[in-house]
């Protein structure tokens, strides 16, 4: 199987972010428009390669490997939400002082680059949100059993599962994004390991497995949202595995919503990974959300 061949070719920068040495990949010339890309848990900035490679204009592209993941450094030992949102803060101070940044996120990334739109409305001028959907409200009443799960699970941290060669993961690529080109689901196998004493090993932190201590509040997170003055656009995938919480993040037309003021896009024939399965159209909506404002 031949992998994907890129067509704009990207470089890699590392730089110490909060004293924690992080990879970028970077797409793109130094006087073109930055936009921050953000990436999903276990993926790296890379894959959004083919994305990347069916933008129409020139913009300048910066994508971290968030801590933890990719070849960022790994700390082994556990990880805090807030810490992705100050490392954020750092690497737009770093690569975009002079005007408010443009922010895309996936997932995980996508959860960081909202908080963040809300926290520092200022330094925040766009805000693509695909699959961010956050979590359901926790009740307090389940605290004291989780914060004992997390004491527990420190004892013996899980570890992620290795692969005999890159032939042996790409199928499980392809599972999880079943529309997705085999070449792609080849690319990001390779992109997503490292080969260690003949076993392919996937770049992630095992730490980022453990159970976080401290339960999601969702109320605390609407209540960022509700401050972001960036203009947004939200994407969700027509076959997302998160259906249920799509539906209570699309409650925009609830003036009190946090998201009432968002533009909102429905990919069809996409599961949670578009920017695996329809990168052509993802890349689409992306470049007529930002130039058409």
């Amino acid at each position: 199987m031949k992998t994907y061949k890129p067509i704009r070719i990207g470089r890699s920068d590392f730089h110490k972010i909060r004293d924690v040495n992080h990879h970028f990949r970077i797409w793109g010339e130094d006087n073109d428009p930055i936009l921050f890309y953000l990436h999903g848990w276990a993926d790296t900035g890379s894959t959004f390669q083919f994305v990347v490679d069916a933008l129409k204009s020139n913009w300048r592209i910066i994508a971290p490997d968030l801590r933890g993941f990719g070849k960022s450094q790994h700390i082994r030992s556990n990880y805090w939400f807030p810490d992705y949102l100050a490392d954020l803060d750092e690497m737009i101070q770093f690569y975009s002082t002079d005007k408010p940044a443009m922010l895309i996120g996936h997932s995980m990334g996508a959860n960081i680059a909202s908080l963040y739109a809300g926290i520092a409305p200022e330094k925040v001028s766009h805000l693509v949100n695909i699959e961010g959907f956050g979590l359901k409200e926790s009740s307090p009443s389940n605290a004291p059993n989780n914060y004992r799960r997390w004491i527990e699970q420190q004892k013996q941290v899980p570890a992620f599962q290795s692969y005999s060669s890159i032939e042996e993961l790409t199928p499980r690529v392809l599972k999880r994004s079943p529309n997705m080109t085999p070449d792609r689901a080849l690319f990001v196998a390779q992109e997503w390991t490292e080969t260690t004493e003949e076993l392919i090993n996937l770049r992630a932190d095992p730490y980022h497995k453990l159970p976080n201590a401290v339960q999601y509040r969702r109320n605390e997170a609407e209540a960022c949202w509700r401050k972001i003055t960036a203009s947004t656009l939200l994407v969700f995938g027509e076959n997302t595995t998160f259906q249920e919480e799509m539906q209570l993040f699309k409650n925009n037309d609830d003036e009190n919503g946090p998201f009432h003021d968002a533009v909102s896009e429905c990919i069809s024939d996409a599961g949670h990974m578009i920017h695996f399965e329809a990168p052509e159209m993802l890349a689409k909506i992306i470049e007529e959300f930002l130039l058409n404002l």
